[in-house]
């Protein structure tokens, strides 16, 4: 058999010992929060990555990212080569009114332009002022906390090995060739006669 106004008895009880308890104020703006090292705060860019593929833009659900470009003409690196055209950014845009912050920009970018940012002080008193511009991104991207330490248990990634890999056999190329050099120099010293009567 329940006990009549039990429920309401604890709830009292708990309130009581809420109010007994000693409060704890967080003390911002005069003290900054201790954010956790990767928290989702605003969206850097890194203009020279960014090739303006628009896949960041194409893959937003939220369409709040406005890029626009122009094409440049490159000329060709050697003669008789071809001129070739690159894709010059002239805006790059973040509405954070629109932003839901879930990261698809940025898992999707396959350049590593964009990256997230702890800040999160961009209040405005205008709606139509969170939309900023890659001015503003840029000075973002230089908060991006560097990325944790890799696990020194863990398997070296693959690019680091394969360009390891590469490099040991254009050293061990260029030794084969230093040692070639020094043992035909040794023997031009043994046998000056015969470079003479050649």
């Amino acid at each position: 058999m329940s006990v009549p106004f039990s429920g309401l008895a604890k709830g009292l009880a708990v309130t009581l010992r809420t109010m007994t308890r000693k409060t704890v104020t967080e003390q911002y703006p005069d003290v900054q929060p201790d954010l956790p090292p990767r928290t989702r705060g605003v969206i850097g860019l890194f203009e020279e990555n960014c090739t303006v593929c628009m896949l960041c833009a194409r893959e937003c659900p939220d369409w709040c990212i406005y890029i626009d470009s122009h094409k440049e003409t490159v000329p060709a690196a050697a003669p008789g080569g071809r001129e070739r055209s690159r894709n010059v950014l002239d805006r790059f845009a973040i509405d954070f009114s629109l932003c839901m912050y879930c990261g698809i920009c940025i898992e999707v970018c396959p350049f590593d332009a964009l990256f997230w940012s702890p800040e999160f002080e961009y209040a405005e008193t205008d709606i139509r002022e969170l939309t900023h511009e890659r001015d503003k991104l840029r000075e973002w991207m230089w908060t991006v906390p560097a990325p944790p330490a890799l696990d020194p248990h863990a398997e070296e990634p693959k690019e680091i090995a394969a360009a390891r890999k590469t490099a040991d056999k254009l050293a061990a190329a260029e030794e084969a060739r230093a040692a070639e050099q020094a043992q035909a120099a040794e023997q031009a010293e043994q046998h000056p006669d015969q470079e003479g009567e050649q």
